[in-house]
C-alpha cells in the first residue's frame, strides 16, 4: 500500500464523523434553505466572554450595531465590485463569488460587525503564529481564515459534537496529530501546537485531493462525505460540482471561508476597523518543569488570573503538570524577567494549599520502613529552615544524618531546596538537645559544632577558559559575571576552595536575595 492510500484510509476512518452536523440545533445559522452552519452564532458571542474582550472598550448591545443596509455608515456593493475584489485577492484558491458567498458577507458585515470588530483586533496576534506555521508545511497562507469560521478565533470554543478549540479538533483526532489531552491538559486549545496539528491534517488532506477547496470541504465533514458526494456527482472533483451531494453544513463552510477571506481583507471598505480590545500582544514563554498552579502567579506578580487563564488556555484546572514533563507558560512579555526574578517564590507561594502534600499516598512499604527505622519514643522530631548558601550536604553534616533521609522526610528531588524552606529532621532522643539550637546557630557555628572549618583548604587551580571569559581579578578577590541559569552553589564549584556561603557573605547578600545574568559578583581569591 502506497503512502497516498495509507493516508486516505488512516483519515477516511478516522474523519468520517469529524464535524457536528446539527442542521436544526437552536445554534445555527441559516443562510437558505440548503445552508446551515452550526455552532456558528455561539462561537461568534463567546468572544464577549473573553476576559481581554470585557477589559476593553465594552462592546455596544448588539442592536446597536445592525444597520439598515442603506446606513451610509455600513455600505453595500454591487456584486461587480465584489467579484473584483475577490479575483485580487493574492491567493492559489478559487475565489468564486455568488449569491451564498454574498449572504455571508452580508452577515460579516451587518448584523455581526461587532463580533467581526474583534476578530480583526484578535488577528494581530494570532494570524502571524499562523502564518509562520502554515509556511513551514507549505500550506497557502489563506487558510489561516479557516480559523474564523471554525472558532471565530476563540481557543476555548467547543462544538456540540466535542470538536474543540481554534481550528475544532475531535478527541481521537487531536491525538493522531500529536495533541495531548488528559485530565489538566487540553493541546487542542493551544493556538501554536493546534495550529501545528492543523498544518499537518490539512497537508494529508491535499494528498488526497490535491485541490485546497475540496481539502477545506474534508476539513469540515472528513473525507468519507467528500467521497461520497464525489461519487454521487459521477466522479466530478470541482466543489460546485458536488455542492448539492455535501452534507448541509459543509455547503456552506467553503462559502463561508470565501466570505471571511474577504472580510479580513477588505474590512476597511466596509467601514469596519479592529476593536479596542485590552489584549496582551507581546508575550514571552517560561518552561515549567515543576507543578505549578496559574493563581500561583498571579498572586504573587500581580497578574489578573482571567489574563492568564486567556493567554493558556491549554490548561484546563489552572494546574500546570511540569512534574510529569515540561510545559510553557506563556505571560507578558514586560513580566518574563521578573517572573525569573520571582520564580522560588511562586512555585513556594500556598503551596500546601493549592498541591496539598497530604493527600499524596504513601506506599504502605515505604511506610513500614520508615516506622520501623524511627520509632517515636527513640527520635524526635525536629525543624531547620533553609539559609542563603545552606545546601542539603552541609545540613545533613551539622545534624548527622543521611542525605538521602532528608530528601525522603521532605519529599525532595535531586537536592533543591529554598531559602525559608523549613525542612523536617528526625535525631535520636539522646542526642536531641545538642541539635535543637542547630536552627539558631550561625554558619560558623554550625560548621565548628560539627567540626568542619570554614572552608576547605584546597590550592588554587588556573581558571579554566569558561572562567576567564567571565571573570577578571582585582586585589584579594576577582570578579565574576553571573550567566543564565548559574546560582551561588554551580558558582562556587567553579573556584575552588569557595563555598556559595562565603560568595553570599562577601556580596552581602541576605536571606532570599537571587542573582540575576549580567550581574557581577566578588568571588574571594584563595591561597
Amino acid at each position: 500500500m502506497n503512502s497516498g492510500k495509507f493516508i486516505f484510509c488512516l483519515l477516511l476512518v478516522m474523519m468520517a464523523t469529524s464535524k457536528d452536523l446539527w442542521a436544526d440545533d437552536k445554534d445555527t445559522i441559516r443562510i437558505d434553505d440548503t445552508v446551515v452552519i452550526s455552532g456558528f452564532e455561539s462561537n461568534l458571542d463567546s468572544l464577549l466572554n473573553l476576559y481581554y474582550v470585557q477589559m476593553g472598550v465594552q462592546i455596544e448591545d448588539a442592536d446597536s450595531l445592525i444597520y439598515l443596509e442603506d446606513d451610509l455608515l455600513v455600505p453595500d456593493f454591487p456584486d461587480s465590485v465584489y467579484i473584483d475584489r475577490l479575483g485580487r485577492l493574492p491567493v492559489v484558491m478559487d475565489m468564486s463569488y455568488n449569491r451564498i458567498v454574498k449572504n455571508f458577507i452580508t452577515l460579516y458585515t451587518h448584523s455581526r460587525r461587532d463580533r467581526v470588530q474583534i476578530m480583526l483586533r484578535l488577528t494581530d496576534y494570532y494570524f502571524p503564529m499562523f502564518e509562520e506555521i502554515l509556511d513551514q508545511y507549505g500550506i497557502p497562507e489563506e487558510l489561516k481564515y479557516l480559523s474564523v469560521i471554525e472558532s471565530a478565533l476563540n481557543p476555548r470554543a467547543v462544538s456540540k459534537a466535542g470538536a474543540t478549540g481554534m481550528w475544532q479538533f475531535m478527541y481521537y483526532t487531536g491525538k493522531t496529530y500529536g495533541l495531548n489531552v488528559n485530565s489538566l491538559v487540553d493541546e487542542r486549545r493551544d493556538p501554536l501546537k493546534s495550529t501545528i496539528a492543523a498544518a499537518s491534517f490539512l497537508k494529508d488532506l491535499y494528498v488526497i485531493y490535491n485541490d485546497w477547496t475540496l481539502v477545506i470541504a474534508a476539513y469540515n465533514c472528513g473525507p468519507g462525505n467528500v467521497n461520497k458526494a464525489i461519487r454521487r456527482a459521477g466522479g466530478k472533483r470541482n466543489y460546485w460540482d458536488i455542492y448539492y451531494y455535501l452534507p448541509r453544513e459543509t455547503r456552506g463552510y467553503v462559502p463561508a471561508f470565501i466570505a471571511a477571506t474577504y472580510v479580513m481583507n477588505y474590512a476597511s471598505e466596509h467601514n469596519l476597523y479592529p476593536a479596542a480590545v485590552d489584549f496582551e500582544f507581546h508575550t514571552d514563554t517560561i518552561m515549567v518543569h515543576d507543578k505549578l498552579h496559574l493563581k500561583q502567579v498571579s498572586e504573587v506578580m500581580g497578574i489578573p488570573i482571567d489574563q492568564l487563564r486567556d493567554l493558556n488556555p491549554q490548561f484546563k484546572y489552572d494546574i500546570i503538570p511540569g512534574d510529569s514533563k515540561p510545559y510553557a507558560l506563556r505571560i507578558p512579555q514586560k513580566q518574563s524577567m521578573r517572573f525569573i526574578e520571582l520564580q522560588d517564590s511562586i512555585f513556594a507561594w500556598k503551596d500546601s494549599v493549592f498541591f496539598n502534600k497530604d493527600n499524596v499516598i504513601i506506599s504502605p512499604t515505604a511506610k513500614t520502613t520508615f516506622i520501623a527505622d524511627l520509632p517515636a519514643d527513640k527520635y524526635t522530631k525536629l525543624t531547620y529552615t533553609v539559609k542563603a548558601g545552606d545546601n542539603l550536604g552541609f545540613i545533613s553534616t551539622w545534624y548527622n544524618v543521611q542525605l538521602s533521609d532528608i530528601r525522603y522526610w521532605n519529599n525532595i528531588r535531586q537536592n533543591m531546596i529554598r531559602t525559608g524552606q523549613k525542612l523536617v529532621i528526625y535525631v535520636p532522643n539522646a542526642r536531641a538537645d545538642k541539635y535543637r539550637n542547630i536552627d539558631n546557630l550561625s554558619f560558623e557555628e554550625k560548621q565548628s559544632q560539627a567540626g568542619k572549618p570554614l572552608t576547605t583548604p584546597a590550592t588554587v587551580k588556573p581558571a579554566t577558559a569558561s572562567q576567564t571569559a567571565s571573570s577578571s581579578y582585582s586585589g584579594d578577590y576577582e570578579t565574576y559575571t553571573v550567566r543564565s541559569g548559574d546560582t551561588l552553589w554551580e558558582i562556587a564549584k567553579k573556584f575552588p576552595g569557595v563555598s556559595d556561603t562565603d560568595i553570599a557573605r562577601l556580596n552581602n547578600m541576605r536571606d532570599g536575595d537571587s542573582i540575576k545574568p549580567g550581574q557581577v559578583i566578588k568571588i574571594k581569591r584563595k591561597s
